[in-house]
């Protein structure tokens, strides 16, 4: 569907619908709900809403009000319910996010999300469809997230290494993107269910563009290869690492163990930005006075487009 106010839409699997109200206000809306990734009710309820708002921050919008969206068995307690609603509420605040109603539904089982709309001065939106040859690729948290909280459900990831996952899912993406709009980027995506890999490859196929990621320079979260040699992988990582048979190119001394990292489905993962060369230092440096760690990971060129090229 198009529209001259529809900044950004379906066309490119982008993060979140960008709409031009008047020349100084252009609407985020994006929707985002699962079911629980951790046992912890509080804990779920803040990951499910720093999900949520990662599609916002992804187009360097401000969120502004939210709806929740609240699927929940009518036999189940009550107060794990109102457990996840205080974690979302708290993460809500943090964001100086309005959430101002939602809906509810009886469903065998819980599932809890928002409805986001944000603001933008039109013009200023980031797509995930912009990338330029040269380009380097900035991630701005580590991977593992799908590996490690499928370990927690089984009952074996240590606790130090849940805790780990849970503190990043719910770290708000809002610093991250306060810097990417102070530095300019030519692109960004959140990182969430297709993997790395996976929502590299809208980048890579809106532009014609070939990416280059290095395995090595890809921060991965402590744990995850033992989780991997554990066995501990989830679905969603397995179709998301089949769907890139045709767009990714392994080097050979690429481990299977290291392809599942690149594709593991993530929770409320960073942001993956596509930066010009000139102002990648200055992008680093501003992440990491506002407390983000972000780390080069690859670049775009103009090789054999569109492709994934992925080295050691």
């Amino acid at each position: 569907m198009s529209h001259p106010n529809l900044l950004i839409g379906t066309a490119t699997s982008d993060d979140a619908a960008v709409y031009k109200l008047t020349e100084e206000i252009a609407l985020v809306q994006t929707v985002d709900f699962f079911p629980p990734v951790v046992d912890d009710p509080y804990a779920f309820g803040a990951i499910a809403v720093a999900n949520a708002l990662s599609d916002v921050y992804a187009k360097g919008g401000q969120p502004l009000t939210a709806l929740n969206i609240v699927c929940f068995p009518v036999n189940l307690s009550k107060d794990i319910l109102g457990r996840i609603l205080r974690g979302g509420a708290d993460k809500a605040a943090e964001a100086g996010l309005l959430i101002v109603g939602g809906h509810t539904i009886d469903d065998p089982e819980p599932k809890y999300g928002l409805a986001v709309t944000g603001l933008i001065r039109p013009g200023l939106q980031v797509s995930n469809a912009t990338a330029q040859a040269g380009d380097k690729l900035v991630l701005t948290k580590p991977l593992g997230t799908g590996i490690i909280t499928t370990a927690g459900k089984g009952g074996v990831a240590p606790k130090a290494v849940l805790e780990q996952a849970i503190k990043v899912m719910s770290t708000l993406n809002k610093a991250a993107a306060e810097a990417m709009m102070k530095v300019g980027v030519h692109a960004c995506t959140d990182v969430t269910g297709y993997g790395l890999l996976g929502h590299l490859r809208w980048m890579v196929e809106a532009t014609g563009l070939t990416a280059r990621v290095s395995l090595s320079q890809t921060p991965v979260m402590d744990g995850t290869w033992d989780l991997i040699a554990k066995g501990t992988i989830p679905g969603g990582t397995i179709r998301n690492l089949k769907s890139l048979e045709k767009i990714v190119r392994w080097d050979e001394k690429v481990s299977q163990d290291g392809r599942i990292v690149l594709a593991d489905a993530q929770t409320s993962g960073g942001l993956l930005m596509a930066t010009p060369p000139d102002k990648v230092d200055r992008l680093l440096k501003a992440l990491r006075q506002s407390g983000v760690q972000g780390a080069i990971i690859g670049e775009f060129t103009r090789d054999r487009g569109p492709s994934i090229v992925v080295v050691p």
